[in-house]
């Protein structure tokens, strides 16, 4: 329990400690120095992933970091297991990414201007509207070259295993064009979610190789490419753990 309340006290001052950082990229974003600031803030996120996973104790491995593009449109497609999903992602996704948020963290303070900083879309699913306009933007973004993560399940699926995938989960990556990297977590459900508490378990990320979705007819969007994607995050689910990651820096 004491490291749990250590984990929750270190977090919460971090957040503040950061946010002079991410009120002063904001003010500069706002003349046309979004690109560069969008680097500063990545690297700053990044750090502090990392310091939360120390901190946390949690054993990780890695596999196929290599398969991440280094530039252009991609699309991330993750299995969502916890909360801690997106501790991992900004540590180990080596680029900046942005990714919908339901409507509702628009009115978090600090945690709101991170995701905006972060290159996060607010998005209403109440409001179908609204919510076209969100994706339509996440479309262009991922166009000029930027990453998105998708959650096609929808939801965290708390340790019940890879849950079915939601229809149009995929449109960010079809109708932009953008090659897949799939991604598949296992073990983060249990850093806290668990138990409510934080453990030092075994965590494992699986980089897989890009999938290309450009030139895919409408049926093989419609059909093909969710199985295919589902495909590949599941068999990366079963897969033995590789090593601890050696320089957790890097």
């Amino acid at each position: 329990m004491c490291k749990t309340v250590l984990v929750f006290i270190y977090v919460v001052l971090s957040m503040i400690a950061v946010t002079p950082i991410g009120i002063a990229a904001a003010i500069l974003s706002l003349p046309g120095l979004k690109k560069p600031m969008s680097v500063i803030v990545s690297l700053t996120a990044r750090a502090w992933a990392w310091s939360i996973i120390a901190l946390s104790g949690c054993k990780l491995s890695v596999q196929g970091r290599e398969n991440i593009p280094a530039s252009g449109g991609v699309c991330f497609v993750s299995n969502h297991v916890g909360i801690f999903d997106i501790v991992l992602a900004l540590a180990l996704f080596k680029r900046p990414f942005g990714f919908i948020a339901k409507r509702e963290l628009f009115f978090i303070p600090l945690l709101n201007m991170w995701i905006w900083l972060l290159g996060g879309l607010f998005i209403d699913r109440k409001n179908i509207r609204k919510a076209v306009r969100t994706i339509t933007t996440g479309i262009s973004r991922i166009k000029d070259g930027s990453a998105m993560i998708i959650f096609p399940e929808g939801t965290r699926s708390k340790g019940r295993g890879l849950q079915p995938f939601k229809a149009g989960s995929f449109k960010l990556a079809t109708q932009s064009g953008a090659v897949i990297v799939p991604v598949a977590i296992s073990g983060s459900y249990d850093v806290f979610e668990k138990n409510y508490r934080v453990a030092s378990v075994p965590v494992q990320v699986v980089f897989s190789p890009v999938i290309e979705t450009a030139g895919l007819s409408p049926e093989e969007r419609k059909q093909r490419l969710s199985a295919q994607v589902y495909a590949v995050i599941e068999n990366a689910l079963r897969q033995p753990r590789p090593e601890p990651l050696p320089n957790p820096a890097r």
